[in-house]
C-alpha cells in the first residue's frame, strides 16, 4: 500500500470573477492508476467560499478530471466540479452547462497574463514611481533589457508538459513583465480542465518566487497605453473544420451578432477596460469579424482560407481572467444556434 496525495481542486464563489481552491487528501492505495474512476466525493466548507450559507456549509466536489502533481512525490491534481448536498451542479459550477458530451468542439485557448513582484505590486521590469520603456521591444524578445520571469515562464512548461497537459507554447507579450502559454484540448471540458490546472500549477510556482500573477486585463488601469491581456479562444467543430464554404462560415460569424451582450458577460470582470477598439482589438459595444483582421471581435485566420474554408475560429474578446468554461459553453449555444449540421 502506498500513501497517495490528491490535491482536489475547485473554483469558488466568488462573483464574476472566480478563484482557485484546494486541499490535500492523501489516501492509501494499492497499485493507484491515476484514474476518476479510483476517486471518490469529497466535500468542503462552502460558507468560507461564498458558495453557502453557515447553516447549511457542505458543498460536494466531484472528480472530473486526474493529472499527476509533477511537484510532488505520489502526487495527483484533481480537477473537480462544485455539487450542492443533493448532487446538482451549484450555481457556480460552469463546467456543467457545457453542452459538449460528444466532444465535437476543440478549443485552443491563448492565456495571457502579468508576472507581479510582491513588494513592487508592479509588473516585472516597471520601476518604483515609473514606467519602462514603451510596448515595442518586448515582445518576444531575448535578453535581460526587455526580458523578465523567463526563469519562472520556463519551469512553468515544464510542470505542465509533466502533468499531461496538452501544453503547445510560450512567448512573451508586448508589455514588460507579460507573457502567454497556449494549451489545446479535444473536447470542451478538457480545455477547461487544462486551463486551469496550468493556472493552478503556475499560481502555486509563484509561492517560491515572491511573485504573483495577475489575470486583471489591464491591471495597471484603463489609462495605460499597453496592450491589456486576453485569452484568446480559437475554436472548431465538424463543420467548422470540414465545410469548405466560405459561407457557412460567415453565417456562424453572424450568429455572434446578436448575442454580444451575453458573450461579454462571460468575457472576464473589467473587459471593458481592455476592449476600447484599441491596441489590436473591437470595441466592447461592437461586433465584427474578418479574415486575418485582429482588430475584429472574430478573426478567421488565413491558413484557413488557404485551406478552402476548412479550420477554426479566434474569438478575440476573452479577457485574461475570464472562465475557461463559461467562455467554450456560450461559444458553443451560439455556433449550434445557427442551425448547420455537417
Amino acid at each position: 500500500m502506498a500513501k497517495i496525495k490528491l490535491e482536489y481542486i475547485w473554483l469558488d464563489g466568488y462573483f464574476p470573477t472566480q478563484n482557485l481552491r484546494s486541499k490535500t487528501k492523501v489516501e492509501e492505495h494499492e497499485n493507484f492508476k491515476g484514474t476518476i474512476e479510483e476517486l471518490g466525493m469529497w466535500s468542503f466548507d462552502g460558507s468560507s467560499t461564498r458558495q453557502a450559507v453557515g447553516g447549511s456549509s457542505d458543498c460536494l466536489l466531484k472528480p472530473v478530471a486526474i493529472y499527476p502533481d509533477p511537484d510532488r512525490i505520489n502526487g495527483y491534481l484533481v480537477m473537480t466540479e462544485v455539487l450542492n448536498a443533493d448532487g446538482t451542479p451549484h450555481v457556480s459550477n460552469g463546467r456543467a452547462t457545457i453542452d459538449d458530451d460528444d466532444n465535437d468542439f476543440w478549443f485552443g485557448f491563448e492565456q495571457e497574463y502579468f508576472i507581479m513582484d510582491t513588494k513592487t505590486q508592479l509588473p516585472l521590469g516597471f520601476p518604483i514611481g515609473g514606467y519602462p520603456a514603451p510596448q515595442g521591444m518586448y515582445y518576444c524578445s531575448v535578453g535581460g533589457k526587455n526580458t523578465h520571469g523567463r526563469g519562472l515562464v520556463e519551469e512553468h512548461a515544464d510542470l505542465c508538459i509533466k502533468a499531461g497537459l496538452n501544453f503547445e507554447g510560450i512567448n512573451q507579450e508586448v508589455a514588460s513583465g507579460q507573457w502567454e502559454f497556449q494549451l489545446f484540448a479535444k473536447g470542451a471540458k478538457k480545455a477547461g480542465d487544462e486551463i486551469w490546472i496550468a493556472r493552478y500549477l503556475l499560481d502555486r510556482l509563484t509561492e517560491k518566487y515572491g511573485y504573483y500573477i495577475e489575470y486583471h486585463p489591464k491591471p495597471l488601469g484603463k489609462d495605460m497605453d499597453w496592450n491589456g491581456s486576453g485569452m484568446h479562444a480559437n475554436f472548431s467543430n465538424e463543420v467548422l473544420r470540414t465545410c469548405g464554404d466560405k459561407e457557412t462560415y460567415a453565417k456562424i460569424c453572424e450568429a455572434f451578432r446578436p448575442v454580444v451582450k451575453e458573450h461579454i458577460a462571460v468575457y472576464g470582470e473589467f473587459n471593458d477596460q481592455r476592449l476600447t477598439g484599441d491596441h489590436e482589438t473591437a470595441a466592447i459595444t461592437d461586433f465584427s469579424w474578418g479574415v486575418s483582421d485582429r482588430g475584429a471581435s472574430i478573426r478567421i485566420p488565413i491558413i484557413v482560407v488557404e485551406k478552402g474554408w476548412k479550420g477554426w475560429l479566434e474569438d478575440r474578446r476573452p479577457a485574461s481572467n475570464a472562465d475557461p468554461y463559461k467562455i467554450a459553453g456560450r461559444i458553443i449555444k451560439t455556433v449550434k444556434s445557427a442551425n448547420i449540421t455537417s
